[in-house]
């Protein structure tokens, strides 16, 4: 599982007092790009990317300004072409949720611009940076 802390800003904030719930999905966004970053998959490099094809999520408890949260993420599933994503947005003292997400996202190739096979190598990071929560070289 990836950590990535959270800093809330001002204009985070909407009308209601609370985070809005946009933001949290770039709350996500940025978790997964630090994920893949950290086992070795930049987003902006390489032939092979990943893409997000499926969102789903909930929204828990709102999140207000002087809360203090951290997103989690982590691989939960491989397909031949796919992988699913489970997130949170946590309370960094409680360790509560706020909002869960499970993202779907395929393989994608640069060259060709279409589907791909997740390669060995980018499953094999993965599962080495889930089990020791390190990324390997």
């Amino acid at each position: 599982m990836h950590i990535t802390p959270i800093q809330l800003r001002f204009n985070d904030i909407d009308q209601m007092g609370h985070v809005n719930n946009a933001v949290i999905m770039e709350f996500f966004d940025l978790g997964k790009s630090e994920y893949f970053t950290a086992i070795g998959l930049p987003p902006e490099e390489g032939e092979f990317t990943v893409m997000v094809v499926r969102v789903e999520v909930d929204f828990h408890k709102q999140i207000r300004y002087h809360d203090h949260v951290h997103v989690t993420t982590s691989v939960d599933h491989f397909g031949n072409k796919s992988l699913a994503v489970r997130q949170q947005v946590v309370d960094d003292t409680t360790g509560e949720a706020y909002a869960s997400c499970r993202t779907v996202m395929a393989g994608y190739s640069r060259s060709t611009h279409r589907g791909a096979i997740i390669p060995d190598t980018i499953k094999e990071k993965i599962l080495r940076y889930e089990q020791s929560g390190q990324p390997q070289e």
